[in-house]
C-alpha cells in the first residue's frame, strides 16, 4: 500500500473513540501500521477491525495514560510488536466544564492533569529513544483552549496550556535531532469528549453534556485529515478554524477583547 505513512508505525493514545479512532482509520488507510492505546479494550478492537478493513495492520494496547508504568508498557509493547516507532500521537484527553467556584471535587484538577498533560509527557519520554532512531514525529492534540483562557474550563485549559508549554520547549531541545514536534489546536469537534467531561462534582456529564448545534462543530474526519497533513509536513503547529487563527493574533493586540469573545462563545453554547 502506498501513502505518506506507508510502512510506518503510528501509536495513537485515546484511540477508542472520537479523534483518536478516526485518526487510526485514516493513518491505516495511508499505509501505516497503527498501535491503538486506551482503557477500553472492546472498543479498541472495533477500531482495529476498521483499520484492518482499510488494509492496515493494527495492534490493540490496553492501558491508562494517567499511570506512568502503563505509558511505559504501551510504548514497549508497540515496539515489541512492530520493531520500531515512527509517529507518536498524544491524543488521550478528558474534559471538564464548571465555574471554578462551583467545583466541589478539586481532584478534577489532578485527574485532568494526569490524563491530558502527564500522560503526554510520560508517553513522549518513553517513546523518544525510539523516535530518535527513526527521525520520527511527535504529535500533541491540544485545543484552542490551550491558546487562551476560557471560562468554565479552568481545569481543562490548565492542562492544555501545560501541553503547549511542554511541547514548544521540547521542540527547541530536539532541534537538529530529526524528530519533529507538531502541536494541534482543534476547535469544537464532534466527539464524545463532551459527554465524558467532568462536572463540578467530578462525575461525567453523560447525556447532560453540553451539546453543539449543527454547523458549530468541525466533522471529525475533516479534523483528522488536517492533522494527517500537518503531521506529514512536520508542521510546527496547526490552529484550526479561522476564529482560532484570528484570535491567536488578536490576543497579542487586545487580550481583553479575546477574553470577551471566549466568554460569549461559552455562554452561547451551554
Amino acid at each position: 500500500m502506498s501513502g505518506p505513512f506507508a510502512g510506518q508505525v503510528v501509536l495513537i493514545t485515546g484511540a477508542s473513540s472520537g479523534i483518536g479512532a478516526e485518526l487510526a482509520r485514516q493513518f491505516a488507510a495511508s499505509g501505516a501500521r497503527v498501535a491503538l492505546a486506551a482503557r477500553d479494550g472492546a472498543r479498541l478492537e472495533q477500531v482495529a477491525a476498521a483499520c484492518r478493513a482499510q488494509g492496515g495492520d493494527a495492534l490493540v494496547v490496553v492501558g491508562d495514560v494517567s499511570v506512568e508504568t502503563d505509558c511505559a508498557s504501551i510504548i514497549a509493547r508497540t515496539v515489541a510488536a512492530f520493531g520500531r516507532l515512527d509517529v507518536l500521537v498524544n491524543n488521550a484527553g478528558l474534559g471538564s466544564s464548571a465555574p471554578f467556584e462551583s467545583i466541589t471535587d478539586l481532584s478534577i484538577f489532578e485527574t485532568l492533569m494526569r490524563v491530558n498533560y502527564l500522560g503526554s509527557v510520560w508517553c513522549t519520554a518513553h517513546a523518544l529513544p525510539h523516535l530518535r532512531a527513526t527521525s520520527g514525529r511527535i504529535v500533541a492534540i491540544s485545543s484552542l483552549t490551550g491558546l487562551t483562557g476560557v471560562p468554565k474550563r479552568t481545569a481543562y485549559a490548565a492542562t492544555k496550556h501545560a501541553m503547549a508549554g511542554f511541547f514548544d520547549s521540547l521542540r527547541i531541545e530536539l532541534d537538529g535531532s530529526g524528530v519533529s514536534v507538531t502541536v494541534i489546536y482543534p476547535g469544537f469537534v464532534f466527539s464524545e469528549i463532551n459527554q465524558r467531561a467532568l462536572s463540578s462534582d467530578g462525575t461525567p456529564y453523560g447525556e447532560r453534556g453540553y451539546k453543539r448545534q449543527p454547523g458549530e462543530t468541525m466533522p471529525t474526519d475533516e479534523c483528522c485529515r488536517l492533522i494527517l497533513q500537518a503531521t506529514a509536513r512536520r508542521d510546527r503547529d496547526l490552529v484550526m478554524t479561522w476564529r482560532g487563527k484570528i484570535g491567536r493574533l488578536l490576543k497579542l493586540i487586545s487580550p481583553r477583547l479575546v477574553d470577551g469573545i471566549a466568554k460569549r462563545a461559552i455562554e452561547t453554547r451551554q
